[in-house]
């Protein structure tokens, strides 16, 4: 994926410094790759489902929390909550209400963690499209998409 995105060097300076930036965040590692598990399932995305699987087992991830995560369900309602909004702002290109956001707030979430995911989700959409788009080779351990039940 770093050599497909590398053919632009800009894409891949911003592609890079957001990772760094999320490393960072308030909403740590494991979240973090539940969300991008997420939208990776939902956009048929192979190369970064199996990326952030993997990614998400080093996070300290069991497989039954990934395989949840890929349709957006968790044992911790509160967790659950927040993949269902990122899973709802890719279903909806972005087009939540205020009663969605009120939704994950209620939840426990705050403003500054909801901004995280909206960014986590965008910059998952890239990496998503980049890797779909140029059919880049899965080279990590592949796994099974699943659809919604």
């Amino acid at each position: 994926m770093f050599q497909a995105v590398a053919n632009s060097p800009a894409a891949l300076k911003s592609m890079w410094g957001s990772f760094g930036a999320f490393a960072g965040g308030t909403l740590g590692a494991a979240l973090s790759e539940q969300i991008a598990v997420a939208v990776a399932n939902r956009n048929s995305c192979e190369y970064c489902l199996a990326a952030h699987t993997a990614l998400g087992r080093k996070a300290g991830l069991s497989r039954e929390d990934l395989t949840a995560a890929q349709v957006g369900e968790s044992g911790d309602a509160r967790t659950a909550a927040l993949l269902g909004f990122a899973l709802k702002l890719v279903d909806e290109r972005g087009q939540v209400s205020a009663d969605d956001v009120a939704a994950v707030r209620a939840h426990g979430w705050s403003d500054e963690q909801i901004v995280e995911t909206i960014a986590q989700v965008a910059l998952n959409l890239f990496t998503n499209y980049v890797n779909i788009a140029l059919g880049v080779p899965v080279d990590f351990p592949a796994v099974t998409l699943r659809r919604a039940s």
